[in-house]
């Protein structure tokens, strides 16, 4: 087993979850699922047959061997994976979800013109319908209470070139999850989401001028820095774990303050 380069501790000790969005190493549900193992928590990945053999490699090396396939487009790929889930543990604690995606041709130009009914549709089912489909499953494996969170980005509050298509769904998972943390906060379940800025992921590798972004983001950002996993790993733990208790239908967002930004101090000094 490698060794797992964040805090060690027994946060999640006794917990077990679901991890579903894991691409490669330099996935943000990656970087969550390594803290959380680090506090103790045992884990479930999901996957896609394209990516098997990457996310088994990886979960290996932290000691992870339970794994289910999910197609979130799936119905039968959904009921399959949780009832695997329920065989194996019964009960769960807590869902990282991950998972978006949308057509190349659709993330750069204009948002008008380059947007298909039939993306569109895709676009809200894998990016948004996913998540409020997890939870609602994940919830009837959490009699006891639990802890739900999903990742989105600032494009769903404001607009952000090449973004496009993908913002609109972020801002349809940001609501979607506000709905589902109302219906399942009595049920002792929380539900939330991180706002993560813009970091080296294969989602922002996708973005036409998304290297730019990240320049963008740093250079604005209140602590001028590029955003960090350990910090949004740290953000998962604390919402995931019982440090997060009272907090519920939150958008926390981890991105070295650039959301607080209207005008950077850069274009003031040009005067």
């Amino acid at each position: 087993m490698s060794e797992i380069p964040f805090p060690k501790g027994e946060l999640m000790k006794g917990k077990r979850g679901l991890v579903m969005g894991v691409a490669n190493k330099n996935s943000i549900a990656w970087g969550i699922a390594q803290q959380l193992v680090a506090q103790g928590a045992e884990l479930a990945f999901s996957y896609i047959p394209a990516m098997e053999s990457r996310v088994k490699s990886l979960a290996e090396t932290i000691g992870v061997d339970f794994f289910v396939e999910a197609d979130v487009m799936s119905d039968d790929d959904m009921d399959a994976a949780f009832a695997e889930i329920k065989n194996k543990w019964g009960t769960i604690d807590f869902l990282v979800h991950s998972i978006a995606f949308t057509d190349k041709d659709a993330l750069k130009g204009s948002f008008v013109e380059n947007t298909t009914r039939q993306n569109f549709k895709d676009t809200m089912d894998v990016s948004a319908f996913s998540f409020v489909d997890a939870a609602r499953r994940s919830a009837e494996l959490m009699p006891n209470g639990g802890a739900m969170i999903t990742l989105t980005y600032l494009g769903s509050e404001r607009t952000v070139p090449n973004y496009n298509v993908m913002g609109v769904a972020k801002a349809t998972l940001e609501a979607s999850m506000r709905y589902v943390a109302r219906d399942l906060g009595p049920k002792g379940i929380r539900v939330n989401a991180i706002s993560a800025g813009p970091m080296k992921t294969l989602a922002m590798a996708g973005i036409t001028g998304g290297r730019q972004l990240m320049s963008t983001g740093r250079d604005w950002s209140l602590l001028k820095q590029d955003t960090s996993i350990e910090g949004v790993a740290g953000a998962a733990l604390y919402l995931l774990s019982d440090l997060g208790f009272s907090c519920a239908g939150e958008v926390l967002h981890v991105d070295a303050g650039f959301h607080a930004v209207a005008v950077p101090d850069s274009v003031a000094h040009k005067e």
